[in-house]
């Protein structure tokens, strides 16, 4: 089976070779690796292939599917849970098999959450810089005990899961909000609706698919009704937000702190080394510009563990459409 994998990178090359050796050696999967995106320009790369393997950048619209199709590729597979990228009605009308991995150790996104928590609130990125430099003044690094703090956790999916337990854990008073809540989350923190969530959090921290319903779920409106100077922290896609209303709160001293590990035009920066260039995105420019805004490049599923499930997962997909088995990931 011939699988063309977009948007591949070094890591993703390791963990899908070492498991497509070993655990389904007998599957007689074939990567060949493209590290540029899926689009309209390079779909042609996957000309001969049986499936593609795509990642949250990779543009899946209706015009590309059907160029796909028009290939002889038969099979889809996200080597992710975000499928906002993919055009699901296109895809059916096509034929094709479309499969993600629903969920891969949510404790990695969770904690790396918790990391740009710590790392905003008691700045420890900017105390590292002083001491390397020999400065070991204290002003401005003032932070705040997370023990005793409201924490509101949007979305009681796994990831949200995880991030209640390690609030609560902290001895955070934890709220949560989902329009279906998991009876789990009852365990770390009450369920309440999203306005009294955020008038009541000192930190909220987002963990929820996008679609129709939550884009731009923290839009103008919602951050004048959050808690002020309350911190935002964003791990699950960044559409979520809209970022020019959270820079006007920013401004405002509306918004106390922002971390984000997404963004809405990530596509265009995110993966890829810009440091010898100049970047044109004005938007990206002016939130990296604020000293209480901490911005990571989509890292928070980038565990050793996080990977090889992906990886085991993609296979599996793969050989359930191959084999025209039962696939739980299909959508």
């Amino acid at each position: 089976m011939r699988v063309t994998v977009y948007s591949a990178q070094p890591y993703d090359r390791r963990f899908l070779d070492a498991v497509g050796a070993t655990q389904f050696a007998d599957a007689g999967i074939e990567w060949h690796y493209q590290s540029v995106a899926l689009t309209r320009q390079t779909v042609a790369l996957a000309a001969g292939s049986d499936a593609v393997c795509v990642f949250v950048n990779d543009a899946l619209e209706a015009a590309v599917l059907e160029a796909l199709a028009a290939q002889g590729v038969g099979a889809v597979v996200l080597r992710c849970a975000g499928f906002n990228n993919v055009d699901l009605v296109a895809a059916r009308r096509l034929g094709l098999f479309v499969a993600r991995v629903p969920a891969y150790s949510p404790e990695a996104v969770a904690e790396h959450a918790l990391a740009m928590i710590m790392t905003l609130n008691r700045k420890t990125h900017r105390a590292y810089n002083r001491v390397r430099e020999g400065n070991f003044a204290l002003d401005g690094l003032l932070g705040v005990t997370l023990h005793g703090k409201t924490a509101g956790v949007v979305g009681s999916g796994r990831i949200g899961l995880a991030m209640a337990r390690i609030l609560h854990g902290l001895g955070c008073e934890v709220l949560g909000y989902d329009p279906a809540p998991a009876a789990a989350f009852e365990a770390y923190g009450e369920s309440v609706p999203l306005a009294a969530l955020l008038a009541r959090s000192d930190i909220v921290s987002l963990h929820c698919p996008l679609n129709e319903a939550t884009h731009h779920l923290i839009d103008a409106a919602a951050l004048d009704g959050m808690k002020p100077g309350a911190m935002l922290v964003n791990t699950s896609r960044g559409a979520l937000i809209d970022t020019p209303a959270v820079i006007a709160a920013l401004k405002s001293r509306q918004l106390g702190a922002l971390a984000i590990d997404v963004y809405e035009q990530e596509s265009e920066l995110f993966f890829r080394d810009h440091s010898a260039e100049i970047i044109e995105d004005d938007v990206f420019a002016r939130l990296a510009s604020f000293p209480n805004v901490l911005i990571t490049g989509h890292q928070g599923f980038f565990t050793a563990e996080a990977l090889d499930e992906i990886a085991q997962v993609t296979c599996a997909n793969l050989v359930a459409y191959d084999r025209d088995l039962e696939c739980p990931n299909r959508l």
